[in-house]
């Protein structure tokens, strides 16, 4: 039975308080609501707080649907650049139509999207817009923040926020969001307010975030792999000397936020003309997700695991050029200065141990890539790769053959029906490699299912698999990493590649 250290049904009833709490005190004015994280799917979450929605956030606004709609910001240079989010394998211009799409599943109304600090026509950035335009998505383009962010007087003129269009709002309640870090929420959010007060209308800001959890310690695991998760950004976790000093209250937030704090007071008390209402950067947030941990040792355990698995995942970023070894040698220290190591992640050591003792049985499997599954109960299963499929998929038949009580040596799916699969990808697609990967494997077990009852009842057992760590000795294809996710499977990888080849790897 899987460990649940996190209430859901808790936070989602005092996180829902408090915006409603946010938004009463507004006083019938207007509430911009930033969100920073994950809004929907939020698996970092889910995976450092066991118990945790990762759809909670979105099925509080969900409630608060009547009040509320939401504006998307997209930094133009993550378009340009093809930035990944790295949880579903899809780019940041991808991203946005995502939440489009999901949102609208919640009955939320979406405004419009921002390209944020749009300096220049670049081929990629206009097509994403004339995409929306052309689905009839409301686009506005913001330029950089002239003298931001120290002049403030020139930052809070007509050529500072000025200069950018006012977005048209009408519910009480703008939320807005962005696909990931840096997308430009709280320069929106402030630009929104300057344009408010102009209009002599009266607006007000604050943050719902989730990670640092301020309540915890500084170094509890779940604030360090927060960090991790955020390596690449230089996020630093420390104390909120604001609050400290304003309340004798240690609370803990991060360097951006404390950095840009005392700019962002001086900019609202501009816009406002009247002295800010926010004492300290844990003051703007809008956090209760300490109050809905229910079993402290099984969140520092998870977090533990996810300070392992980010330095794993960088590792492999590093070794195909998507990071800088800065952010690889951050994760590292983070996870040397929670005295972990990467054998702590039992499933790489499974892997690790299987493509040992395969290498030592036999010369032939010397550049075999082992793959490991651990199950729900602790069980570890693995598989290796041949000419007939990937490790991850042999690793996957044979936990489902052992969650079902199916005989090792029985074919679920026959020898024939994945010949003629491979002969189809040589013949008919000229694929290179004859081997299946893992959706293709899925596939022909699903075929298979409906003749063979044994097929049925593995192909079953597949969502059974989900939430289940994984590991492979080689780094996975981009086929089968995008597999393993959709399924739920947190999987991690050596930093090696299967073979020599460059584009076909």
């Amino acid at each position: 039975m899987k460990k649940t250290g996190f209430s859901a049904k808790k936070y989602i009833e005092e996180q829902s308080k408090y915006i409603s709490d946010r938004i009463d005190r507004s006083c019938g004015d207007r509430l911009y609501l930033e969100f920073g994280g994950k809004l929907v799917q939020d698996k970092h979450a889910m995976r450092v707080l066991p118990g945790f929605d990762e759809n909670s956030k979105i099925k509080i606004l969900h409630e608060l649907r009547d009040k509320a709609e939401i504006i998307i910001c997209v930094y133009s240079g993550d378009i340009a650049t093809s930035k990944t989010r790295a949880d579903f394998g899809i780019t940041y211009d991808l991203e946005v139509l995502r939440l489009i799409d999901m949102f609208r599943k919640y009955e939320l109304e979406i405004n419009s999207v921002v390209v944020t600090r749009y300096s220049e026509k670049v081929p990629s950035v206009e097509k994403f817009i004339n995409l929306l335009n052309q689905r009839g998505i409301r686009t506005y383009t913001h330029s950089f923040t002239k003298g931001y962010p120290t002049d403030v007087d020139t930052i809070v003129s007509d050529e500072g926020y000025g200069a950018n269009p006012y977005i048209e709002v009408t519910k009480p309640l703008v939320v807005v969001t962005g696909p990931g870090g840096g997308s430009g929420k709280l320069a929106t959010s402030l630009s929104q307010l300057y344009h408010e007060y102009r209009r002599g209308r009266v607006a007000r800001y604050a943050k719902f975030e989730t990670f640092p959890i301020w309540n915890l310690p500084l170094q509890h695991p779940v604030n360090v792999a927060y960090e991790s998760a955020t390596a690449d950004l230089k996020d630093v976790n420390m104390i909120d000397s604001f609050h400290l000093e304003a309340y004798g209250e240690t609370a803990v937030n991060y360097n951006r936020d404390l950095e840009v704090f005392p700019v962002v007071r001086r900019i609202i008390e501009k816009i406002t003309g009247a002295e800010a209402e926010y004492k300290s950067p844990t003051d703007m947030g809008v956090n209760r997700a300490g109050f809905g941990i229910t079993d402290d040792e099984v969140c520092r355990e998870a977090a533990c695991q996810e300070i392992i698995r980010r330095y794993l995942i960088a590792e492999c970023d590093y070794k195909k050029g998507k990071i800088g070894e800065d952010v690889l040698e951050r994760t590292k220290l983070l996870m040397d200065d929670m005295g972990l190591c990467e054998d702590n992640r039992a499933v790489v050591k499974a892997a690790r141990e299987y493509a040992k003792a395969k290498k030592a049985q036999n010369e032939k499997y010397k550049n075999t890539v082992a793959f490991a599954l651990e199950l729900e109960d602790g069980r570890f299963v693995t598989g290796r790769s041949s000419r007939r499929m990937v490790a991850a998929a042999a690793a996957m038949l044979n936990g489902v053959k052992l969650l079902c009580g199916i005989d090792d040596g029985i074919n679920l799916i026959s020898p024939e029906v994945l010949k003629s699969i491979q002969e189809m990808k040589t013949s008919i697609l000229h694929a290179e490699r004859t081997s299946l990967n893992l959706k293709e494997v899925l596939t022909a077990l699903t075929i298979s299912a409906t003749t063979d009852p044994l097929a049925e009842e593995a192909l079953e057992a597949i969502s059974r698999l989900e939430g289940c760590r994984a590991h492979c000795t080689a780094i996975l294809s981009d086929n089968d990493e995008k597999a393993l996710k959709t399924m739920g499977i947190d999987a991690t990888s050596d930093p090696e590649y299967a073979t020599n080849n460059l584009y076909d790897n």
